[in-house]
């Protein structure tokens, strides 16, 4: 069966080590936001410039290390790194007041990278998947590599977009959340289709919840368009627009700074939906 493979590995010289499993253990550096820098210093370690200003390492990086399949089938594309965890990874370092004490849930967590950066700033943190390729224990074991970033509580749930009859404590845990994550989960016609099934269902309450999704435009050429064409993400806004929902749709400009070493390409896109909470409230 055809295998797909992550860009991300070759783009940037990622050091890499292979586990007896078969998988890979890769270091993606990112330089630490200032923030970061003056929370990790001690009072004793503190060092002052002239002015008696905070003389903070500006170039100072930090390191996660993920493990994750080298190469997959197309249904286990969540068991490796792609761009759109990164720039959402990104999205959220430059933009700590909005995430900060947040109840953060994330859809299609794969690796759990984007969760992993999330969590430094978070109230909590709900990573969800399907179970499939040991997945969920993935998850678990690269937020154990990464302890020393993780500073809110973490939950990790089995989440099947195909499947919204979840238990009742599940759904409760979910819709805690007020913060939603996303990043490359569309990938299939079916799965996209559950997928905005399961932002309805997220999104039908009178909580205020915001969703934010990174994706990459993959396009293809088609013979029946006679063009190149983008199709899953030309999907995804059809089902959106199948169920005619109510629903705040902005895009985000990614000029924000970038912490992580990726290819930031242009066909990268960050989405941010909302609840019209006014119109579930007189549903």
């Amino acid at each position: 069966m055809h295998k797909v493979t992550s860009e991300i590995y070759t783009e940037n010289d990622q050091i890499s080590e292979e586990l007896d499993n078969g998988n890979a253990v890769t270091e993606f550096t990112f330089k630490c936001p200032s923030y970061m820098i003056e929370a990790e210093s001690t009072a004793e370690m503190l060092n002052y410039d002239s002015d008696d200003d905070l003389d903070v390492d500006r170039d100072k990086e930090g390191v996660i290390l993920i493990e994750h399949s080298v190469s997959t089938e197309l249904n286990l594309v969540g068991l490796q790194v792609w761009r759109a965890a990164l720039l959402l990874a990104d999205y959220i370092l430059s933009h700590q007041d909005l995430f900060r004490n947040q109840i953060i849930l994330e859809l299609g967590s794969g690796v759990g990278l984007t969760s992993i950066v999330a969590s430094y700033l978070a109230k909590e943190v709900i990573c969800t998947d399907i179970n499939a390729g040991d997945i969920l224990n993935l998850i678990e074991r690269n937020f154990l590599r990464n302890y020393t970033y993780v500073r809110s509580g973490f939950h990790i749930e089995e989440v099947n977009f195909l499947n919204l009859e979840w238990p009742k404590k599940l759904e409760e845990k979910l819709q805690s959340a007020n913060i939603v994550l996303a990043a490359d989960v569309i990938y299939d016609d079916k799965i996209t289709d559950g997928f905005v099934r399961t932002l309805m269902k997220l999104l039908y309450t009178k909580k205020k919840k915001i969703i934010y999704i990174a994706l990459e435009k993959r396009y293809v050429f088609t013979v029946a368009d006679l063009d190149t064409i983008a199709p899953m993400y030309e999907e995804f806004l059809r089902c959106v627009e199948k169920y005619k929902m109510n629903w705040s749709v902005d895009y985000i400009n990614i000029d924000f700074p970038r912490y992580f070493k990726y290819d930031r390409v242009k066909h990268l896109v960050l989405m941010k939906i909302q609840n019209n909470t006014r119109s579930v409230a007189h549903t």
